[in-house]
């Protein structure tokens, strides 16, 4: 599938600008998974760790002790998680759809869609949740970001079951966050460097706005932390030659999409993190170079503890 025909889509991204951290960001234990690729992390109600792993497990971590139980096992790959009061988790299966782990550990498909992303509950039992593409899968993701196609989706799912579309021509949907009173959603377009709102409730309920753009990374999953702070996973700094391409006639994209994979633009490895509060004012910019840990697609924090995930590593990382 790396060398499917890209249809690409002229986009001008706002001019690159990055400030640099405000820290360094410091590594300081591991907890192993079992597996590998915990791709989106987030706690549960007393403070353990959820992961999911690419052989399908959904596994739960004492962040103290390191002690490890496997919830559930989807069959597929999982992607982002909602951890339940009940001890229950939601699980964005890359190859399952809308998954339901109840805390007996069986599992159910809600709905069944392509390359669902990351997923969040309310109190009615209202399921939200983003797909990242129509087009493209998680294994060649990247030719999204090359084609730029624009099909990510933002979906709510009532509790009746009824599926509805809220927003489509989403720029690679990802990390999705409800606000503590439900009265919008935050969620991040990857490909678009930016992280929006969209009103659920109140005088502006359905409009959508930009609070966070010209991002100087590729943003991933996201988790309101018990500090009250919005952390985003970055998975990569922007490619200054995919910038430079993507406003520009599509066949030039083409081109390069179908040079050797070797000598094709890659994405930079580091860990790197950001936090802001809800007003989209920066609080934290922490990275590393120093190979501890790398592609940070999550991060999650819980009363001073946190985590990071990533797709191509095999552990949890928890910062000091």
């Amino acid at each position: 599938m790396a060398r499917r025909l890209i249809k690409p889509r002229r986009w001008t991204p706002p001019a690159l600008s990055d400030s640099g951290p405000t820290g360094p960001l410091r590594v300081s234990r591991r907890l192993p998974t079992g597996g590998h690729g915990p791709e989106d992390v987030v706690f549960d109600h007393a403070g353990r760790i959820i992961a999911g792993t690419a052989d399908g497990r959904i596994v739960r971590i004492d962040p103290a002790t390191g002690e490890r139980t496997v919830l559930a096992e989807t069959g597929g790959r999982p992607l982002g998680l909602h951890a339940r009061a009940d001890g229950g988790v939601l699980v964005c299966d890359h190859d399952k759809g809308l998954l339901e782990v109840r805390p007996d550990g069986t599992v159910e498909v809600l709905v069944a869609t392509p390359f669902p992303s990351n997923v969040v509950q309310g109190a009615d039992d209202t399921i939200w949740f983003t797909s990242s593409s129509l087009r493209w899968d998680l294994d060649n993701h990247l030719g999204d970001v090359f084609e730029h196609s624009c099909t990510g989706r933002l979906l709510r799912r009532d509790p009746d079951g009824t599926v509805t579309t809220l927003l489509d021509d989403l720029k690679f949907g990802n990390g999705l966050v409800l606000a503590p009173d439900e009265s919008y959603l935050l969620f991040a377009e990857t490909a678009g460097y930016r992280i929006r709102r969209h009103w659920l409730s109140g005088p502006d309920a359905g409009r959508t706005e930009v609070l966070i753009e010209n991002l100087a990374g590729f943003p991933d999953n996201m988790y309101l932390g018990t500090d009250g702070l919005l952390w985003v996973g970055i998975v990569a700094p922007r490619n200054p030659l995919l910038d430079r391409l993507l406003p520009l006639p599509g066949f030039l994209r083409v081109l390069v999409w179908n040079l050797p994979e070797a000598v094709r633009p890659k994405a930079t490895i580091l860990a790197w993190v950001m936090a802001f509060d809800l007003d989209g004012k920066l609080v934290h910019d922490l990275r590393t170079t120093d190979g501890s840990y790398g592609f940070v697609t999550s991060v999650a924090e819980h009363n001073g503890t946190i985590a990071l995930g990533s797709l191509i590593e095999d552990d949890v990382a928890v910062l000091s």
